[in-house]
């Protein structure tokens, strides 16, 4: 009797899948952050109340990461990467349309939700296939969801400078994000991580240490984000006019780092680059918080990013080659806790520089990326 060969999870198409879905995720949410202003303007709220209505995404995200490991150890990662995927598309151009505030709050949960489903399936699905693959594939997806966030950033802008319609706009763009998961849906992992091991396994030992240093590079480009551009203003070493031009160059030097990650870790191993990457960061935060120059502070945020750039992909790798609980549920685990270092970590930074200052915040952030190159040792120690 002939039996069918069994398909490696490593195929040109579920490559150009999983890419796919990394440039849908970050494109959608670049496509959401232009139109803050605009959901603002229709509700006629004020900022508190758009706080409280932006709370929303987190919640919905987090709680929907939770759910998602579960719905993938079960069932696979292919319908909760197209749920997320179209779910992102089709509710962009919605939220543009709502003009009631308690609606609005239900629809930006429903989009955390579908924003947190992909991340955490389509992460799921990219450890599976550079699970079996001869060479390291997890940062180069990572850098699509980069490429996915320019795009659709540069898009909206473009779009919404020439012509103001807004609900145009988004349609355009949620056009493009339609055309790529009608791509992506016929090549995605049938199957996947889907098995009937335990639906619920709380997460222990390594997985602990994972996500425990996952939060804190997540909470560090929360903080690139949300906070570098005052932290070199505040110090005089840049006007406020300039003060996004840091941020602008940590992204390019991750995207770029991202894109050669790849080959860097097939050549030095997963161990390396957490112990190289966590030293060029910390490097690159001192020179940043040293810095008497412009220049220099300008350096240290490049070192930043390409330092930082590859050590979420190998933790995500990490997370799938355990053996103490479920790959899913591993995964889902160290997404949630990064994605919490995200939400809660500019916070925590803005309530600890209200106490010793700012620039003493960011070195306490540099403590926390102590933590990667010290536990590099303890989480590459066992791989599956």
């Amino acid at each position: 009797m002939l039996t069918s060969p069994v398909l490696s999870a490593d195929r040109p198409e579920t490559r150009l899948a999983t890419r796919l879905s990394f440039a849908v995720a970050g494109f959608g949410m670049a496509c959401w952050a232009p139109l803050v202003p605009f959901v603002k303007a229709r509700l006629g709220v004020d900022d508190g109340v758009l706080g409280l209505l932006l709370l929303c995404i987190g919640i919905g995200s987090i709680v929907a990461m939770m759910i998602t490991g579960l719905v993938i150890a079960r069932y696979g990662t292919r319908a909760c990467i197209l749920f997320g995927g179209f779910g992102l598309t089709f509710l962009l151009p919605v939220l543009t349309q709502i003009s009631d505030v308690m609606v609005m709050g239900v629809a930006l949960a429903v989009f955390g939700a579908v924003v947190g489903t992909l991340d955490v399936a389509m992460n799921v699905h990219a450890v599976e296939v550079d699970r079996a693959a001869p060479r390291p594939l997890l940062s180069g997806f990572h850098a699509l969801y980069s490429v996915g966030g320019f795009a659709g950033a540069a898009m909206m802008t473009v779009l919404l400078s020439l012509h103001p319609d807004v609900l145009m706009a988004v349609l355009i763009g949620a056009a493009l994000m339609l055309a790529a998961m009608t791509l992506t849906a016929p090549r995605l992992l049938r199957g996947g991580q889907a098995g009937d091991g335990p639906l619920f396994v709380r997460p222990r030992g390594v997985v602990l240490v994972l996500a425990g240093i996952t939060t804190a590079m997540f909470l560090t480009e929360g903080a690139m984000l949300d906070w570098s551009a005052l932290l070199v203003t505040g110090a005089g070493l840049m006007a406020a006019e300039q003060g996004g031009v840091g941020y602008m160059l940590f992204s390019i030097a991750m995207t770029a780092g991202r894109f050669a990650g790849d080959r860097i870790t097939a050549r030095v191993g997963d161990r390396a680059v957490m112990v190289w990457g966590g030293a060029i960061t910390l490097a690159g935060l001192a020179v940043l918080l040293l810095a008497p120059q412009a220049w220099v502070a300008l350096s240290g945020f490049l070192l930043i990013g390409l330092g930082a750039s590859n050590i979420v992909p190998v933790l995500f790798r990490l997370a799938g080659a355990q053996t103490v609980m479920p790959p899913a549920l591993a995964v889902a685990a160290v997404s949630t806790a990064g994605y919490a270092g995200i939400l809660a970590g500019p916070a925590a930074i803005g309530f600890v520089a209200d106490s010793v200052g700012l620039k003493q915040a960011f070195w306490l952030l540099a403590a926390l990326v102590c933590t990667v190159p010290l536990a590099a040792p303890l989480v590459t120690a066992r791989r599956r």
